[in-house]
C-alpha cells in the first residue's frame, strides 16, 4: 500500500465542501489514516511551497494558502499517489476531467478544491510536514 497527502484547500474548506471531498476519497477506494485542519502562517506556506519560490505565481499562491484554514489527509491505497491524482483531475479545474474532485468543487487553476502530492518521495516529506507519527493510525 501507498499514502499521499491530500490538502482540502481553503477555497473547498470555506464552501462546506470538506466532508464531500472525503467522502469522494472514501469512495474511490482510499483510506483515511490522518486528518487535521490547519490555518498556515505564511512562512509555513512559504515553506511548504519553497519549490515555487521563484515563480510567478508564488506570492499569490501563498496569499491563497494562507487566506483561511485547510484540512490535510493521509490517504492510503495501492498507488495511492497516481490513483489520487487520477480522481482529482487537471490542475486547472475549468479543465478537470467531468466527475473528478476539482471539476466538483474548484473554480481555476488556483482555487482548484485540493492540492495532492506528485510522487511517492514528496508525499512522504509532505505528510511529515503536517503529521507527527503518533498522529497516524
Amino acid at each position: 500500500m501507498g499514502y499521499t497527502l491530500c490538502i482540502i484547500k481553503p477555497d473547498a474548506v470555506s464552501k462546506g465542501y470538506t466532508g464531500k471531498i472525503m467522502d469522494d476519497c472514501i469512495q474511490a477506494g482510499f483510506v483515511i489514516h490522518g486528518i487535521r485542519k490547519v490555518q498556515l502562517t505564511e512562512d509555513q506556506a512559504k515553506s511548504f511551497y519553497k519549490v515555487h519560490e521563484h515563480k510567478p505565481f508564488f506570492r499569490p499562491l501563498i496569499e491563497f494558502m494562507t487566506s483561511g484554514p485547510s484540512v490535510a489527509l493521509v490517504l492510503e491505497k495501492e498507488d495511492a499517489v497516481d490513483a489520487f491524482r487520477d480522481i482529482i483531475g487537471k490542475t486547472d479545474a475549468r479543465e478537470a476531467e467531468e466527475g473528478s474532485i476539482r471539476h466538483k468543487y474548484g473554480e481555476d487553476n488556483r482555487r482548484n478544491a485540493v492540492h495532492g502530492s506528485d510522487s511517492p518521495e514528496n508525499a512522504k516529506k509532505e505528510i511529515a510536514f503536517f503529521f507527527a507519527n503518533i498522529d497516524l493510525i
